[in-house]
């Protein structure tokens, strides 16, 4: 990966990766668990209203699992681009 162009390509596909990443943790924690909530109250979860249950532990769980699609995402990109280690 010597040149700029592939170095600029790079990166763009990994802010791109971590944009949308971002995106989606916004939509998840702000979106469903704050401004959403009165909308997913009337839907049951465990006990509880949809709204309370992403606020609560539906944002840390995609949280978490945005966190194994960016590891696995980069691995691939790294593969692509030849700098895995």
């Amino acid at each position: 990966m010597a040149d700029k162009s592939s170095t600029n390509a790079y990166w763009e596909a990994n802010i791109g990766i971590i944009k949308v990443c971002l995106v989606i943790w916004a939509l998840v924690s702000f979106g469903f668990g704050i401004l959403l909530r009165p909308l997913l109250a009337g839907i049951p979860v465990g006990g509880t209203d949809l709204g309370f249950w992403f606020a609560q532990q539906g944002s840390i769980l995609v949280f978490l699992a945005l966190i194994f699609f960016y590891a696995w995402r980069m691995n691939r990109l790294d593969k692509e681009y030849g700098v895995e280690e």
